[in-house]
């Protein structure tokens, strides 16, 4: 099929490595996706040596281009990239070291415990991966929240210091799921022209062909959407590539989707474009054979021919370290204030001051937690430049608004804006916002906690990969009444709970939700789900109760007895009213009660053993939770002597007093499981 080794030219020679350390590493470890990475390396190469912005020696550098595969079943072929680029390896504190961020040994351990080449590509682990990819849709669907960053970065900050572009390579697999549909119409409507998709059209899935289950005519769903559309035949054509790509380029309007076709396992005798080599090794045998056929030595296994990294090096090493340092010269010749500006986004902190207006709240005054965490918002975003709210077409009802005179909207006419329409597309929300995320801007995306459920496997990413979104959910329970039980969250919170890494805080009132933007703002290494009322509840009176700063731990005594108490309270966010209402009334009738407001179980299971003892004293046992949600998990925190008031149905439309009354949400209702606890 090709030359011998020695007679090859220096790029097939680069390409080839990509493909036989992908080959051997797959082998190696019985397991991975070898087929893509096979057909594609020309491509991969064919960007990284000629188009890609990037400095493989300050692989952070802020106007890099984004490289993102999607496909990430496919990883071996970044790897392979990333070693052979001599991509070095970047500390969490931002520390760029000697050492490289995928070595040979990393290829040779693929898929091992301990080893920076994990099954799928994750970018808290591996320096160089823009994205934790693999769960199919999500890295398209992220590179649109990438895109919009760059073009807000570009207008905040002028594009002789931000002026990047994204490429992202996609399966047959991205453009089945529902997300990437989602994606592109965004991307299209927004006209996000630093945006490349190079769809890689194999026809190959899992099962078999795609002729079972995806025959749709692609180019005409991207044109629909509003794409420019190109065409490349061979996947081996460097030419052909080399000709799409400069017209993505030029291209100023729309994004660009470039249809690629491919032939999966190319240069594999006996499993070229079949299914067989999509997901499974190619064994002995056929590794064999297929070194024959790319003119490479049978026998030798993770070679890296004389040349190779010389010849990465000639290309996107020296082009890459020349931009970079040009990029530096104009961003030292940036005015004073635009570079602390810079340095604080990217570095994840905030400017000083950012919260010196927010706002306090009086007393028994009625506010829905939604109504006050927008105004603690709006008081927020003007002194963080870098804060972008959006809304799945909630904007109104979730409260998420921004001012329109500080604002202003991002759209095709307004790249500078801080408020972002993200129509009904609840997972790409929450995918884009982990885009923006990672490419330092602070996020904050809303819709109705019961719709979580769209988003969750974007939730789940951002989590994942240690980035502050603030997922905002409204509506957080039966209090939303008449809508009935297809809007009423019931599941959501456990469900959210049980997730890593996800902080859940749920406030009591409009102070608990001032206090927890105080906790949100300073993060930088997990995202928050900010679960949020739309009916009205009283601002409680510190006065009489204690401080809501006590949010900060999660959980603390907002009321208490004198004495040690012999019955504790338990609830989070409206039920806490009902709580201390019941707390009041058995307080009267002689009981010492405690009530503990516990707005996030994650900040609260991370204080230490002490003051967690001292919330909840392990003496007492007679507890009850109040929460108008699914009792599940409740047991670790009431214990087999308790009692958790919640939800075990789902709910009901009717009027919210009524759907209090029914499912046993009222003050009377805990007295009366207290004294059933107390056996009085």
């Amino acid at each position: 099929m090709t030359d011998s080794l020695d007679s090859q030219t220096p790029e097939l020679r680069a390409i080839n490595t990509i493909r036989t350390l992908s080959i051997d590493a797959i082998d190696k470890a019985n397991s991975g996706h070898p087929g893509t990475a096979m057909a594609l390396a020309p491509l991969t190469y064919k960007i990284w040596q000629e188009y890609l912005r990037y400095d493989p020696a300050d692989p952070h550098w802020p106007n890099r281009d984004r490289f993102v595969l999607s496909a990430g079943h496919a990883s071996m072929l970044i790897y392979s990239t990333l070693h052979l680029a001599r991509v070095k390896k970047v500390e969490h504190d931002g520390t760029v070291t000697d050492r490289l961020s995928v070595t040979l040994e990393d290829i040779e351990n693929f898929r091992q415990l301990g080893s920076s080449t994990p099954g799928h590509p994750e970018s808290h682990l591996t320096t160089g991966i823009e994205t934790t990819t693999g769960p199919l849709g999500q890295g398209v669907a992220t590179s649109v929240g990438m895109a919009i960053a760059g073009l807000w970065k570009r207008a905040a900050f002028g594009e002789e210091i931000f002026d990047y572009d994204v490429y992202a390579i996609c399966g047959d697999g991205d453009l089945m799921e529902g997300v990437s549909q989602e994606a592109a119409s965004l991307a299209g409507h927004q006209q996000l022209h630093n945006l490349c998709w190079i769809y890689d059209s194999n026809r190959i899935t899992i099962d078999g062909s795609t002729d079972l289950t995806f025959t749709e005519d692609v180019e005409a769903r991207f044109l629909a959407d509003g794409w420019n559309v190109h065409h490349v035949n061979d996947a081996n054509d460097l030419d052909e590539i080399g000709a799409a790509l400069d017209k993505f380029k030029t291209e100023t309007e729309k994004p660009t989707f470039i249809l690629l076709h491919s032939h999966i396992g190319y240069g594999s005798p006996n499993k070229v474009d079949t299914a067989d080599v999509h997901g499974n090794p190619l064994g002995a045998e056929e590794t064999k054979l297929t070194k024959e056929a790319y003119g490479w030595p049978v026998d030798a296994h993770f070679m890296i021919p004389d040349g190779v990294y010389e010849t990465w090096n000639e290309g996107v090493g020296k082009r890459g370290a020349e931009l970079s340092a040009a990029w530096n010269d104009r961003f030292d010749s940036a005015p004073d204030e635009t570079k602390t500006l810079v340095d604080t986004m990217l570095d994840g902190g905030l400017p000083d001051g950012w919260d010196a207006d927010i706002p306090s709240f009086e007393a028994g005054e009625q506010v829905a937690t939604r109504s006050a965490a927008q105004k603690t918002l709006q008081a927020i975003a003007p002194k963080v430049p870098w804060l972008i709210s959006g809304s799945a077409d909630l904007t109104g009802s979730a409260s998420s608004g921004l001012k329109e005179e500080v604002a202003g909207v991002f759209d095709p006419e307004n790249r500078s804006g801080h408020m972002l329409h993200l129509g009904v597309r609840e997972h790409e929300s929450a995918a884009a916002s982990n885009g923006m995320a990672l490419s330092s801007l602070r996020p904050v995306w809303s819709t109705y906690l019961i719709f979580s459920d769209y988003a969750r496997p974007a939730i789940r990413l951002s989590a994942l990969m240690e980035q502050p979104v603030v997922h905002w959910l409204t509506h957080d329970s039966i209090g939303l009444g008449e809508d009935g039980p297809t809007h009423q969250p019931v599941e959501q919170l456990a469900s959210l709970r049980a997730m890593p890494n996800l902080d859940v805080i749920r406030p009591a009132d409009a102070a608990e939700v001032a206090e927890a933007w105080k906790v949100i703002m300073p993060r930088t290494d997990h995202p928050t789900a900010l679960v949020l009322t739309r009916q009205k509840v009283p601002v409680i009176d510190r006065s009489k109760y204690a401080p809501a700063s006590g949010l900060a731990r999660g959980g603390y005594v907002i009321a208490d007895s004198d004495g040690d108490p012999e019955l504790i309270l338990i609830a989070t966010g409206s039920e806490v009213h009902i709580a201390l209402e019941a707390y009041e009334t058995l307080t009267i009738e002689g009981v010492k009660a405690r009530v503990v407001s516990l707005p996030s179980w994650h900040i609260f299971e991370s204080q230490d053993e002490d003051y967690r003892e001292s919330v909840l004293p392990s003496a007492v046992t007679r507890r009850i939770s109040i929460e108008q949600a699914s009792t599940f998990g409740w047991e670790r925190y009431v214990g087999e002597e308790g009692i958790a008031i919640g939800m075990t149905t789902f709910g009901a439309s009717a009027p919210f007093p009524d759907l209090q009354k029914h499912f046993g949400f009222t003050p009377d209702r805990v007295v009366e499981d207290a004294k059933k606890l107390l056996g009085s």
